[in-house]
């Protein structure tokens, strides 16, 4: 069965909200095994098929755990050529973090990137959280069209 973590960083809970309803996408999609968490260790990010990063964006950059996250997954050499990765997040006035992210697993880790990330300004809302649900299902879709 393929399998998708959806791992994410929320400090206000609108990150949260929009990681709870892209597994509710990703799960419709039959075949697939969805991991919803918040923290994970750099070496298990290979048993999954595709990774997608809910990343809120502070400061114009990411949070400092999930790029030490990566940076741990780099020096241990953990492989995810050709694994499936996607981002999304809530931003406030810029919405770096979801982009900067895509960019570490595209030139990084040589992930095939689901491009556009899926940025909501402040707090999503109904239509918001359909988008939400959509990048989700969209994610799992490529995935087993991939398999």
């Amino acid at each position: 069965m393929a399998k998708i973590l959806i791992l994410y960083y929320s400090r206000t809970g609108n990150t949260e909200k929009m990681a709870k309803v892209v597994e509710e996408g990703a799960k419709t999609v039959q075949g697939v095994e969805v991991k919803l968490d918040y923290h994970v260790l750099p070496e298990t990010l290979s048993t999954f098929d595709a990774i997608a990063v809910g990343i809120p964006t502070y400061h114009h950059d990411m949070t400092i755990d999930m790029k030490n996250l990566f940076e741990e997954a780099a020096a241990k050499n953990v492989n995810l050529k050709g694994k499936i990765g996607a981002a999304f997040g809530s931003y406030g006035w810029s919405g770096e973090a979801p982009r900067l992210i895509l960019e570490i697993m595209k030139n990084k880790f040589e992930m095939q990137v689901v491009e556009p990330p899926l940025l909501i300004k402040y707090t999503p809302d109904q239509t918001a959280l359909e988008k939400c649900r959509e990048f989700g299902r969209h994610i799992a879709e490529r995935l087993m069209h991939k398999a």
